[in-house]
């Protein structure tokens, strides 16, 4: 990915807002496994530099592919990339928005113009995509035939949603809700992530909301995932829709949260290493090391010499403890790399939370889980 970290860090603001575009356009062209050449770092440095603007941008991108004497073997995959980050710059540059069903038809006909022949076109086909995080098994897209009606159902549903009176939490799972249901409907063949993530940007910055498109330009593989588990059930596997990663991803882009957004936690198998996703922002700090009370209904158990109702937990213990509040399956080793502790002292914690009563082992050491009171 191109970085133009010389321009962003630069106090004119012009370079820096045309670096920042460039960045996010590159950006999410690795949710299809794509590549960008380096003609078009050049082109896109002569852009953030004023010598050319985005139509001579676009124009110069059509002609290096057009007289390419020497083809390599990964050049249609570049020239799409090329392609398409030029047209999202050119259309997050402008900062226009319909926020309609032609709206998101027509940003899918703009940001695939000269890439697809059906850029625009809704498929006629049902699809399945084998998913590497649901183990080679698929969301269920769809139906073709209701692919208008979806749209216009959800978008009015949007459109008529109050913003007022709900908390910052509260407004992040109503965003991935809305975002997670326009993708899974998958109206096009091709580049409905992309569709669906510049869309996204689009729609946040119009009704006001200040969106660090740094995430979408380093996590965009992250984002199509978490974009998957919104939307895969699975009854015989015991697996619900999971909504929780793509609301990190939210955390991360509009309330300046640290999620940590490595796809590995995704999986809907991860290895104990992958089990639980840290947070490793000031707040969730500032959580672990505020003063945190759990009411103690076992006052015989857990003596408190002040008499009170309640039993503090140190900080250590109390990390402990809401992490498998988060993730009851979690194991020792897990919890310990998480938490940057040893799963010695993660079990001596365990073993402090099992004798005040405050979580209860359900099963095996093997198969079971915690139940957290």
């Amino acid at each position: 990915m191109l970085h133009f970290d010389e321009y962003i860090r630069l106090k004119e603001p012009d370079k820096r807002g045309k670096a920042y575009i460039w960045r996010t356009a590159i950006g999410l062209q690795a949710v299809d496994g794509l590549k960008t050449s380096d003609y078009l770092k050049k082109t896109a440095r002569r852009h953030i530099e004023g010598e050319i603007d985005i139509e001579d941008v676009r124009k110069l991108i059509r002609t290096y592919y057009e007289s390419k004497k020497e083809h390599e073997p990964n050049d249609a995959e570049k020239q799409e990339a090329d392609k398409v980050s030029a047209n999202i710059t050119k259309i997050l540059s402008s900062k226009s928005f319909d926020f309609s069903t032609k709206g998101y038809i027509w940003l899918h006909r703009r940001i695939f113009d000269g890439v697809f022949q059906d850029a625009g076109k809704m498929r006629t086909y049902n699809i399945k995509k084998r998913e590497w995080v649901l183990d080679g098994d698929s969301v269920s897209y769809l139906n073709w035939e209701d692919l208008h009606r979806a749209i216009d159902y959800d978008i009015a549903k949007e459109r008529n949603f109050s913003y007022q009176a709900f908390e910052q939490k509260e407004l992040i799972a109503h965003i991935t809700q809305f975002v997670s249901g326009l993708w899974q409907i998958h109206p096009f063949s091709e580049g409905n992530t992309r569709t669906t993530a510049v869309f996204t940007i689009l729609y946040l910055d119009s009704i006001g909301f200040k969106v660090n498109n740094e995430m979408f330009a380093e996590h965009s593989w992250y984002f199509r995932n978490a974009l998957v588990r919104a939307n895969y059930k699975n009854a015989i596997k015991g697996i619900d829709y999971s909504p929780l990663y793509l609301e990190r991803f939210f955390q991360n882009l509009l309330l300046g949260e640290q999620w940590d957004l490595r796809n590995r936690y995704l999986h809907i198998n991860p290895t104990k290493e992958w089990q639980v996703q840290p947070n490793f922002s000031d707040s969730a700090l500032n959580e672990l090391s505020a003063p945190y009370k759990v009411p103690n209904n076992i006052p015989n158990k857990v003596p408190n010499k002040k008499g009170a109702q309640y039993l503090e937990l140190s900080k250590a213990v109390l990390a402990v403890y809401l992490k498998l509040k988060e993730n009851p399956n979690a194991t020792a080793e897990a919890l310990g790399h998480t938490l940057g502790i040893s799963s010695r002292m993660v079990r001596k914690h365990i073993a402090a939370l099992r004798k005040a009563d405050i979580i209860e082992r359900i099963g095996s050491n093997k198969t079971g889980y915690w139940r957290v009171k």
